[in-house]
């Protein structure tokens, strides 16, 4: 089926040519979906990974609909400080030609220009708690709004704002347009669905990275050799773009402080760093200053990052979810990508429920020897938080990476695939299905006597301990 241009979909002439002037000339598969059902004034879940234009899809509409007036006439709730910036960013170039006005609010600076801005503005764009602060204080006012956004709603569960949301809701008044966009719909998004919306469409679009674009492999590997594996893997990867991910804020700083020990220069980004220095270290990375960020998974949803060829998971978080959010900040608008897993004991579980939760080829990668480099756990401040979904107690943790991580091995792969991928630099890749591996001067090839299988779905998990 042959793609309609924004002309067709409806989209006015001053908004497409804002689009021109950015690049955009044709919309993507969630935005010919979304555009038409919000014009109608339809509530609407849209539902598509990062990368889609998912922006777009909900932004070009809601400017196409709305005239300046005295009155906030839209609010838009994002997870994060980065992404509410992003989008009004983005709204703002998209409406170039048009007179209305825009206000951002997070917490972290003064209020005082945000009401001001406030005063002014049409579409309001911020995160739950400090929306909430305004609404308090009586310095931003709802009764006149017609449409109601929610961005990543799927995060902002996760992140323990649906209280949050719900209490904003109560400002509004019953006959509004609801717009809910997130890559997953989870049991709570779902009861704001029921609760708040009104029979609403849904606007579907490819979910995860395809296969075509993206390779996906793992090692496993003790825990004490974590480290220095990561960096023969940076050393001997012809990469681009880097982002490295870990579940908590510790574990970025330690990365952070051991990579510039051996001379790799890299910039992070945590969700307890300012927001200055969020914002300027995402600067440099986009601007190919530093080539490596060390992140924890606040940079993985929405955030505009761009240009990545390579993602490695230092670790894994709890919540599955979050494995298909990281690295589907590669392999986008057509590039190819790759995406290294390193893991070790305590990464096993949630990596057997991702397979079981996603049908993903990841193959296997054998190593059979690499430098040792010293890794520092001093001068580090403790903080274990996980950034998946489990929000309970505190489970126990390692102190660092010199802890023994024992001699057990598992396998992990996809029955489905046939496809004959590239490998990586080095080392043998092992993929279940019928792929075939290609050797390299660091590898072996992987054994497997008398394995264990179990199928769930489509993947196949082999177990065997040495």
């Amino acid at each position: 089926m042959q793609k309609k241009s924004f002309n067709e979909l409806g989209v006015n002439s001053d908004i497409v040519r804002a689009l021109s002037k950015c690049g955009i000339t044709e919309p993507t598969d969630i935005q010919e979906q979304a555009i038409p059902i919000i014009k109608s004034g339809k509530d609407i879940i849209g539902k598509s990974k990062t990368g889609s234009g998912k922006t777009a899809a909900f932004g070009i509409p809601l400017l196409d609909s709305l005239k300046h007036s005295s009155n906030v006439q839209a609010l838009i709730l994002a997870p994060t400080r980065e992404l509410a910036v992003q989008i009004s960013g983005e709204l703002e170039k998209f409406g170039k030609y048009t007179d209305l006005k825009f206000a951002t609010v997070y917490g972290g600076v003064s209020m005082f220009h945000q009401v001001r801005d406030i005063k002014k503005a049409d579409i309001v764009i911020g995160t739950p708690g400090r929306v909430l602060d305004h609404l308090n204080r009586k310095t931003l006012k709802l009764s006149e709004l017609t449409h109601f956004v929610l961005d990543e709603a799927d995060q902002m569960v996760d992140m323990g704002f649906i209280k949050d949301i719900e209490k904003i809701l109560r400002y509004t008044k019953k006959k509004k347009q609801m717009i809910l966009f997130g890559a997953t719909i989870s049991h709570e998004v779902e009861l704001i669905r029921r609760k708040y919306m009104n029979k609403p469409f849904v606007a579907e679009s490819e979910v995860h990275v395809t296969e075509e674009y993206l390779e996906q492999y793992y090692y496993n590997v003790q825990k004490q050799k974590k480290f220095s594996l990561l960096v023969h893997l940076l050393n001997v990867e012809k990469a681009n773009q880097i982002i490295v991910f870990c579940s908590s804020i510790r574990t970025v700083e330690l990365i952070a402080k051991n990579l510039k020990a051996q001379k790799i220069k890299s910039g992070m980004i945590h969700g307890k760093m300012n927001q200055n220095k969020r914002m300027s270290a995402i600067k440099e990375f986009n601007n190919g200053n530093q080539n490596i960020l060390v992140a924890s998974p606040v940079a993985a949803r929405g955030l505009d990052i761009k240009n990545v060829s390579h993602i490695f998971n230092y670790d894994l978080s709890k919540d599955p979810q979050e494995y298909v959010h990281r690295v589907g900040r590669t392999a986008r608008a057509g590039e190819s990508g790759k995406a290294f897993t390193l893991l070790s004991s305590s990464d096993h579980p949630v990596f057997r429920q991702i397979l079981q939760d996603y049908d993903l080829n990841i193959q296997e990668v054998i190593i059979e020897s690499f430098p040792r480099v010293d890794f520092d756990v001093s001068s580090a401040k403790r903080s274990d938080n996980r950034f998946g979904r489990s929000r309970g107690p505190r489970r126990n943790s390692s102190r660092s990476n010199n802890s023994s991580e024992g001699r057990s091995r598992q396998r992990f792969g996809n029955r489905r695939s046939n496809r004959n991928d590239s490998k990586p630099s080095e080392g043998r890749s092992r993929s279940f299905g019928n792929k075939k591996s290609r050797p390299s001067s660091f590898s072996r090839p992987s054994r497997n006597k008398n394995p264990k299988s179990s199928k769930v779905g489509s993947t196949i998990l082999n177990l065997r301990s040495r």
